[in-house]
């Protein structure tokens, strides 16, 4: 089969198409024909090594696992003798934190992690767009955040692939939203359901008088130091960048003061429950998908460039085209 591979840290033109043998399920394992992947912030963290604690985890000279992509969309193809939960045909959408492997035409993962039947009114695209930034959002709005009805909430960022799906979700928990991002997104982001829109360029919110109960910064471009007057007493900032001040910033407000800062690596918090939880949303119209371009899996580089730019709009789409019907 094909599969992205990176054999080493560096820029995209690491990244290699190369054939590689088709996985086999496992007698708990189903195997997954994958019709539809995204690039992340993330994957591109993880090709450059940037942060540089990703070294400490995932190899320190280069990447102990070579495989690429988390989130996925597409049909199971064959099941282990065990499985219960699934049939040949299941139409499903998933993540693959532990193991990645998503960037490539065939993927198996144990029945009981976090694979749900997709909705059946999305697109494998569809799916798959919902699947990347809606988990995260979720994780921190409702879990970390305890977001709740009538609560002012600040999305920064609020046109990217987090931010897009954190407005979504804020207005479904009854959140007053105010959205931030560029001139050019903000009818964007008016139409995901903000009540407000600051342009970034213009307007500095943390400068602006206005307080906030959440101030959701899912691009990584303020600090807690810079919006902690722009909360409410009592009120959390969350941030979606592994950075040293922000670990040390949770340590020192979880103990002292009524504002929190709060950051949690969402990847590995993910669910059947979540994804669950996410698909009826999906299905009832609660939310949608935001897709700004899609590239086939030969011109994965470019999609690294592109998101790369921090200008996407929602998500970046891998398509199998060999897996298209």
């Amino acid at each position: 089969m094909k599969a992205i591979v990176c054999p080493k840290y560096g820029s995209p033109d690491v990244l290699q198409l190369k054939e590689v043998e088709k996985p086999t399920a496992k007698d708990n394992e189903v195997l997954i024909k994958i019709y539809a992947a995204v690039v992340t912030p993330s994957d591109c963290a993880f090709r450059k090594a940037d942060p540089f604690m990703i070294r400490l985890i995932y190899g320190f000279t280069k990447p102990r696992n070579t495989k690429l992509g988390v989130e996925f969309a597409g049909e199971i193809e064959a099941i282990g003798k065990d499985v219960k939960l699934f049939k040949k045909g299941d139409q499903v959408l998933g993540i693959s934190p532990n193991h990645f492997g998503a960037h490539a035409e065939y993927l198996c993962l144990p029945e009981d992690k976090q694979v749900v039947v997709k909705p059946g009114n999305a697109s494998y695209e569809e799916a798959v767009g919902v699947c990347d930034g809606a988990t995260t959002a979720l994780t921190f709005l409702r879990d970390k955040a305890k977001i709740q009805s009538g609560q002012k909430v600040l999305i920064n960022g609020a046109s990217g692939s987090v931010g897009a799906y954190a407005v979504q979700l804020a207005k479904y928990y009854g959140a007053e939203v105010t959205g931030v991002c560029g001139a050019s997104n903000l009818e964007l982001v008016k139409s995901l359901g903000a009540d407000k829109v600051i342009d970034y360029t213009k307007v500095d919110f943390t400068k602006s008088g206005q307080t906030y109960d959440i101030i959701f910064d899912a691009v990584g471009k303020s600090s807690f130091s810079r919006c902690k007057g722009s909360l409410e007493q009592g009120g959390v900032y969350l941030l979606t960048i592994p950075t040293l001040a922000i670990m040390f910033q949770m340590l020192w407000t979880s103990k002292i003061g009524g504002k929190k800062a709060v950051f949690t690596a969402s990847g590995l918090q993910q669910s059947k429950e979540n994804l669950t939880f996410i698909k009826e949303l999906f299905e009832a119209g609660n939310i949608k998908s935001v897709i700004d371009r899609r590239y086939p899996l030969e011109q994965i580089a470019e999609a690294h460039r592109y998101v790369e730019t921090g200008h996407k709009k929602g998500n970046v789409v891998i398509t199998l085209e060999s897996n298209t019907r």
